[in-house]
């Protein structure tokens, strides 16, 4: 999810009527990368997000599918966790990376702004990628990480236990509330036991750490970095579900390593389409994207490859543009996930639906069996034309 918008004019291809297929599309500059893989692509226009209050973001709501803003704690679980509940269970059902500039993600390596598990159930995004190296691959490290990692666990056992004793005097009311943060504590220490006993499958896909882990010059070396890990997550089976925040779900972000000085709010107050600012921000999503696919692709699964079963959503945390309505919140989708979705598309919707039936889509191909996702019949009575998935995405 890229922060400050995402502009239609920056996805649309120019050449392609209301639907149609893409083989023959000319793809905008700052998608064209993604030309060698038009089949596996499916460009969606017409989405809304009017309910969300997306304004500068719509942080929580733009997973969730409800009204989000800066301090408005999540009124329900983003569609990325309930996936993370679907799937097959993996150690780390669900992955959240953010990246920001530089000293935003060396002050605050984790923040929560995009996925949750419930109403004010907030997940964390990892930012500062020796933390996530060392949680994912310490067990099997050596030298410094390996020092590190084991006192970490040794103060994270330590705290559990003390926290555990204290809620001994506490009444019944205090207990259920400071439950939450033992739980908390017991569940890191659960993971990381759990990736402990797993070291010989992580082994071999653990990235080689480098000096752009310790030493990175720009915020785009950890950008790199948190990708790889991400990845990485992804081929050895550790998670199933990876969302990836860029500028961490907020007006922020910066990408002085692609000569790009203007940072943050700056940013989104600049028009996309036609800008070579946004282009080059743009070209480097699009070869993130690109990685993605191609280490997935790498990895056989069943008769192909994991990519063939995965699916990859591209948008933005408030639709079009910054100081939005979220009237059209453009999606990118790669891969069919199995065969369920449409690909090698472009489909342009009226905008009567949300993107609730974008997540209701996913739900569906994945199992359940539901009709509207975060969204009551009265809601949908205003914001939603129809139920059910999309029909002209699913397969």
């Amino acid at each position: 999810m890229q922060n400050n918008g995402f502009d239609p004019k920056s996805c649309v291809p120019t050449n392609v009527a209301n639907n149609g297929s893409l083989a023959s599309a000319i793809l905008p500059k700052q998608i064209e990368a993604l030309n060698p893989y038009k089949e596996k692509l499916h460009i969606v226009n017409g989405l809304h997000g009017k309910h969300t209050s997306a304004t500068h973001s719509a942080f929580f709501g733009a997973l969730g599918g409800y009204r989000g803003s800066n301090g408005v704690p999540p009124s329900a679980s983003t569609i990325d966790y309930e996936l993370s509940k679907i799937l097959p269970e993996t150690l780390l059902p669900h992955l959240c990376i953010g990246m920001d500039a530089l000293e935003n993600m060396t002050t605050k390596p984790t923040v929560a702004n995009l996925s949750a598990s419930g109403a004010g159930q907030t997940i964390p995004m990892y930012s500062n990628p020796n933390h996530l190296y060392q949680l994912l691959y310490g067990s099997i490290s050596s030298g410094e990480v390996r020092s590190q990692y084991e006192a970490d666990s040794s103060t994270l056992e330590l705290v559990e236990s003390l926290a555990v004793s204290k809620a001994r005097g506490l009444s019944a009311s205090e207990k259920e509330r400071y439950s939450k943060f033992t739980r908390g504590l017991g569940d890191i220490n659960n993971l990381r036991g759990k990736l402990e006993n797993a070291s010989d499958q992580l082994a071999q896909f653990a990235p080689e750490i480098d000096e752009r882990y310790q030493n990175p010059e720009f915020e785009t070396d950890w950008h790199d970095t948190l990708l790889d890990l991400g990845i990485s997550a992804l081929k050895s089976g550790t998670t199933s579900v990876l969302t990836v925040g860029s500028g961490r779900g907020d007006i922020f972000g910066s990408w002085k390593g692609l000569g790009v000085e203007v940072q943050g709010h700056k940013l989104g107050h600049m028009p996309q389409a036609g800008n070579p600012i946004w282009d080059r921000i743009r070209q480097y999503n699009m070869r993130m994207l690109i990685k993605i696919m191609e280490e997935l692709e790498s990895v056989p699964e069943g008769s192909g490859t994991m990519m063939d079963n995965t699916l990859i959503v591209y948008t933005s945390n408030n639709a079009d543009r910054q100081h939005t309505n979220g009237a059209n919140w453009p999606v990118m989708l790669l891969g069919n996930c199995g065969g369920a979705f449409k690909t090698g598309r472009f489909t342009q919707l009226d905008g009567t639906r949300p993107i609730n039936a974008l997540y209701t889509s996913i739900l569906k191909t994945a199992g359940v069996n539901t009709e509207r996702f975060n969204m009551s019949e009265t809601m949908a009575g205003h914001y939603d034309s129809g139920t059910g998935p999309i029909k002209a995405i699913i397969a």
